[in-house]
């Protein structure tokens, strides 16, 4: 977080508020075009392909962000909102521009990993987005339908499972896939989960070491 406050105080001007706003419309707006023309193949010329990248289709290294992840009006709205919401959130949490290097640090090691395995997908760049939450907020209550009050860290939890789900039924270009589009998740909080460890293990050997001199300090009183 050091190094991105430095970069914030040079770069911070560069960054775009309501990031989320824009890449929900963007998506909105390839569903409905699917949707009111299912006919065309508009949705295939979105994928991440590299051969079609390397061939001179050079779109579809960022239009992958864009391709609905529901094939429903309903599903997609709930799907939209909520990232909407909890990518707000996480702006109005980090601040424009650091929310703006966790998005797009997820967009970057995702083409890297697609050049690698042949596709990527932006699932788990979103899903990302939840996890963040879970751990900068976790009993923040979010309300799903309006109705049902859900805490942040129960719903992290619930998208850790799934993103683990898929990382043990896909092969291996698949969870090589998963592993990099989640390394912004490790970019930000790997530092303080380390930290956390180590301190962990700090206090554990104080504490060994205070109740070895609490007895030690005992036999020589009894001596």
């Amino acid at each position: 977080m050091n190094f991105l406050n430095k970069l914030e105080r040079k770069f911070g001007k560069f960054g775009i508020e309501n990031l989320m706003l824009y890449i929900v419309i963007g998506t909105g707006i390839v569903f409905a075009f699917w949707y009111i023309f299912p006919t065309l193949p508009l949705l295939q010329h979105f994928i991440f392909d590299r051969n079609a990248i390397l061939s001179g289709q050079i779109w579809r290294i960022v239009s992958f962000v864009f391709l609905p992840e529901a094939y429903d009006p309903i599903s997609m709205l709930f799907w939209l909102f909520l990232y909407w919401h909890i990518g707000s959130n996480l702006e109005g949490y980090w601040g424009t521009f650091k929310f703006n290097v966790f998005y797009f640090s997820g967009v970057i090691f995702s083409i890297i990993g697609g050049f690698f395995t042949g596709f990527a997908t932006a699932q788990f760049i979103n899903l990302s987005l939840f996890l963040a939450m879970a751990i900068v907020a976790p009993n923040m209550e979010l309300r799903l339908f309006y109705i049902l009050p859900i805490k942040m860290k129960w719903l992290g939890l619930v998208y850790a499972a799934m993103i683990i789900r898929s990382f043990i039924l896909v092969g291996w270009s698949g969870k090589i896939a998963i592993a990099i589009s989640l390394l912004n998740v490790i970019l930000f909080f790997g530092g303080d989960f380390f930290r956390k460890i180590r301190d962990k293990f700090k206090y554990r050997k104080v504490r060994r070491n205070f109740k070895k001199n609490i007895k030690m300090t005992r036999y020589d009183e009894e001596d």
